[in-house]
C-alpha cells in the first residue's frame, strides 16, 4: 500500500485520492469562503476506482489528504476461465487472476498482453495491449 500526504487544496478534478481506505477519482471540489475565525473548508466529491461508489469529505484547506501512488505494469494472459484471467508479471514472473472488466471480455485471450493498475492493495486489469 503506497500513498503520499498532499494539501487537500492542491488536488485537482480528476486527480485521484484515498477516502475512507478507498482509492477514488476526484469529480466535484468546492471551496468556502473562511469565516471570521475560521478556515476556509473544501469539500471533495469522489467516486471508487474499485467499488465506483461516491465518497464526499469536508476538510479545512490547509489539511493534508492522502493520495495514492499508482503502479501501471504489464502481464501476460496464461488461461482465461470465465470472468478470470490467470496472468503472468512481465517483470516479476509472477502469477495471479485477474478480474476481466465487462468492456474487455471478448478481447482478453490466451498469450495477449493486458495493462493493469496496482491500486493500494488491489490489481485492477484496465485495458488491453495491441500485440
Amino acid at each position: 500500500m503506497t500513498i503520499k500526504l498532499t494539501p487537500v487544496s492542491n488536488i485537482k478534478v480528476g486527480g485521484y485520492v484515498v477516502i475512507d481506505g478507498a482509492a477514488c477519482r476526484t469529480v466535484d471540489i468546492q471551496v468556502s469562503r473562511p469565516g471570521k475565525h475560521g478556515h476556509a473548508k473544501i469539500r471533495l466529491s469522489a467516486v471508487g476506482l474499485i467499488d465506483d461508489k461516491k465518497r464526499v469529505v469536508v476538510m479545512p484547506g490547509h489539511d493534508n489528504i492522502e493520495v495514492p501512488v499508482i503502479d501501471k505494469k504489464t502481464a501476460q494472459v496464461l488461461s482465461v476461465h470465465g470472468d478470470t484471467a490467470n496472468v503472468m508479471d512481465s517483470e516479476t514472473y509472477e502469477t495471479f487472476d485477474l478480474k476481466i472488466p465487462e468492456e474487455l471480455k471478448g478481447e482478453v485471450v490466451e498469450g495477449c498482453n493486458v495493462l493493469y493498475w496496482v491500486i493500494l492493495n488491489d490489481r485492477v486489469m484496465k485495458q488491453v495491449k495491441p500485440a
